[in-house]
């Protein structure tokens, strides 16, 4: 088989000093491979073209069914581009935010799903996300967001990076210690994928800004481990009609949900009334985290934020996922609106 390939190199290698165009220097290699495989089956066995060749056709046929699967992937691959370039629209402004042969090449694992094809991009695209928190469940969940070509990230918080931190927040890095978690986190993911928009608000989420700031995005993310910032971000999601992706971690054990109203799913309080008494619920300080269990959860929160902005499945309204890390074991629980909800119902 070497002999033949070092053939194919020569004439490639030639062609291309005499300044063969690509098709004749491919056809030039098919016409050499159509002759070896022609004389496997024309020669004797044991003739020295067929001893340097591979002795039988064997692995030149195998060569050839690899070369035909990786033309189809390429020519699919093809024309899926072609399909995402006419669906793109057409007036002025969305010329201006079309897709670039990067992002085409990027996202095509994306577009070859039937649940989201081009379509479902362009609607990640165009999509505006707020991420409130840039800690253990944040790092997970703007990774893959910008990875999967959200348009827009916005993230709130006003911490600053610790070298305890990074036991889990895999966004942030060593050199980032003393930086704003924000700021951190914004040139982490332009750095992954400088097409996506980071929104970096190096503040607390309070009652002067929240309603403001949910309203401006179309779906909002939760991972804080303050119960006043959680009840803060459901009042705001309830009154602007946002979906909420709430999760939350403990020890070993993460949980999260979507809390919905708008679509007849319950709200965050509804399931949590109120904040549980001091020392009940210790934080990440006080009772530990498994340092891989906010990337399942984060990622977890990721995808149904890419669900509920493309419409792609069932999201995870009125239940709640729990995963317990310890004993490898999921469940799902069904959650429902409270008619005394003092936030989403009557009271």
């Amino acid at each position: 088989m070497l002999p033949v390939l070092l053939i194919a190199g020569v004439l490639w290698g030639g062609g291309a000093a005499m300044g063969a165009p690509y098709r004749l220097r491919w056809g030039m290699i098919g016409l050499l491979y159509l002759s070896v495989i022609l004389a496997h089956f024309v020669l004797p066995a044991g003739n020295l073209v067929r001893m340097a060749t591979g002795e039988d056709a064997s692995g030149w046929l195998i060569l050839a069914g690899f070369i035909v699967i990786v033309m189809i992937y390429r020519w699919a691959l093809g024309l899926l581009r072609a399909r995402a370039r006419n669906e793109a629209p057409t007036s002025a402004t969305e010329r201006a935010g079309a897709f670039t042969e990067t992002e085409l090449e990027r996202y095509a694992r994306h577009i070859v799903l039937r649940e989201l094809g081009g379509p479902g991009q362009r609607k990640l695209k165009d999509a505006r996300v707020l991420v409130v928190g840039a800690g253990g469940l944040g790092a997970p969940v703007m990774q893959y967001l910008a990875a999967a070509g959200v348009g827009s990230i916005g993230v709130i918080d006003d911490d600053v990076v610790e070298n305890a931190n990074l036991q889990r927040q895999v966004i942030h890095r060593d050199k980032d210690i003393g930086r704003a978690k924000v700021f951190s986190a914004q040139e982490a993911m332009q750095t992954q994928n400088p097409a996506v928009q980071v929104r970096p608000y190096n503040r607390r989420l309070d009652d002067d800004i929240a309603g403001a700031l949910i309203a401006d995005h179309d779906v909002i993310l939760d991972g804080t481990d303050n119960a006043e910032t959680r009840y803060l971000v459901n009042r705001a999601c309830v009154a602007a009609g946002k979906p909420l992706v709430s999760g939350a971690l403990s020890q070993w054990e993460g949980q999260l949900s979507v809390f919905h109203p708008a679509s007849g799913a319950p709200c965050y309080q509804c399931i949590f009334p109120r904040a549980a008494a001091p020392g009940l619920a210790p934080s990440c300080a006080e009772a530990g985290v498994l340092g891989p269990l906010p990337g399942v959860v984060g990622a977890m929160m990721a995808v149904e934020a890419v669900k509920l902005i493309t419409g792609a499945g069932k999201a995870l309204t009125g239940e709640m996922l729990i995963y317990d890390a310890l004993w490898g074991e999921t469940r799902k629980i069904a959650l429902k609106r409270r008619a005394d909800c003092p936030v989403c119902g009557q009271g």
